[in-house]
């Protein structure tokens, strides 16, 4: 891939089944260069299956995909080498403390001075004081935040991080968004999926709407909230509210497909 306005992620007609369970139906969208993207939807839209495909640990039925300027198909090593992905749930070791998970993972990945790595990623995501400690006493919000970290040695361009917040308390999702800033402020390309309206709406610079196996709008922010006019309450406008959209969009699609 050439050109420094390519995008780091390009997806065309992308499509998965299961069976006789159709998941994506020709999925398409493009992530710029070091934005926070979020793929929205509800439980079951495909978002997981399309960061399985992306990051290489699952095939599409057909279709492409560019991560980093490779293909996902043909050069999955190479995609591997360029990426990150973090799960909903935080893989870290509890026995070890927040200093030592980021010191084993950069002796992992043969990194020079992986002391002097792990203190750079625990002063940057507010660890230092936590770094002695182990896992096992950090706060649900603190253990994202160290796997978060852990996914960043080595610095990949491409971070895929599957329903960061799932199941945390409202002051973790907070600590985690905090991170999720982080990243992009730093210059990494941020793909998140999440079914949480206000987690998009806060940290996305583009939103994709993953229904019944499509991508049903894809746009920033202010351009969804177009598709939606403001109401008019005694000659105030009330601007839309991204679930707002989402219901709206998605309510139309089902109207839709009402008699098939």
């Amino acid at each position: 891939m050439s050109g420094r306005d390519a995008p780091a992620i390009e997806v065309r007609g992308l499509e998965k089944s299961f069976g006789d369970l159709h998941v994506l139906r020709g999925v398409d969208f493009e992530v710029a260069a070091g934005g926070i993207f979020a793929l929205l939807g509800s439980n079951g839209a495909g978002k997981t299956t399309v960061v399985r495909i992306l990051s290489t640990l699952l095939r599409a039925d057909a279709g492409a995909a560019r991560v980093h300027g490779f293909d996902v198909a043909a050069q999955p090593a190479k995609v591997r080498e360029s990426i990150s992905l973090t799960g909903q749930f935080a893989a870290v070791d509890e026995i070890l403390s927040g200093r030592e998970n980021l010191v084993l993972i950069a002796r992992l990945r043969h990194l020079r001075q992986p002391g002097a790595v792990a203190d750079e990623l625990l002063a940057r995501f507010s660890l230092t004081d936590a770094a002695a400690r182990r896992v096992s006493t950090y706060s649900g919000g603190m253990r994202r935040r160290l796997d978060i970290a852990m996914s960043l040695i080595g610095n990949p361009p491409v971070v895929f991080l599957d329903e960061p917040t799932s199941g945390l308390d409202p002051q973790a999702r907070l600590e985690v968004w905090h991170a999720v800033r982080e990243l992009a402020a730093h210059g990494t390309t941020v793909l998140l999926t999440t079914q949480y309206l206000d987690e998009a709406e806060q940290l996305a610079d583009r939103i994709a709407i993953l229904h019944e196996g499509r991508i049903i709008v894809d746009g920033t922010l202010a351009e969804l909230k177009r598709l939606h006019p403001p109401a008019k309450v005694e000659y105030v406008e009330k601007q839309p509210t991204l679930e707002d959209i989402f219901f709206a969009v998605v309510g139309a699609r089902d109207d839709s497909n009402t008699g098939e």
